[in-house]
């Protein structure tokens, strides 16, 4: 089985009107690499290190894909559209398909 690929994104909204135009933009690159919101928001906390107001987890088929959407020109697009409005932390990374615990 090949292991997802996933975005991990930590965001501060500093303009929630224009942060919004990102949101409709980045809809068309994540539907054409198929990546699936496992988190979007919601209640958080930060029991260790610095905490951002806003996080989002997505899913895609494996690494690969993750990455080619990040530096998609789809992307690259709806990027422009959340600087200014935004400070954000992105990771990409890849998931775990090993053996589990117990």
């Amino acid at each position: 089985m090949i292991a997802m690929g996933y975005w991990i994104a930590r965001v501060d909204v500093t303009d929630a009107a224009g942060y919004q135009e990102y949101v409709a933009a980045n809809a068309l690159a994540f539907a054409k690499y198929g990546a699936t919101f496992l988190v979007r928001g919601g209640r958080s906390e930060a029991p260790e290190g610095l905490a951002r107001a806003r996080n989002v987890v997505l899913a895609f088929k494996d690494y690969e894909t993750a990455v080619a959407c990040y530096h998609s020109a789809e992307y690259a697009a709806a990027k422009v559209l959340r600087i200014g409005r935004a400070e954000a932390d992105v990771l990409i990374i890849e998931g775990y398909d090993g053996v589990q615990p117990g």
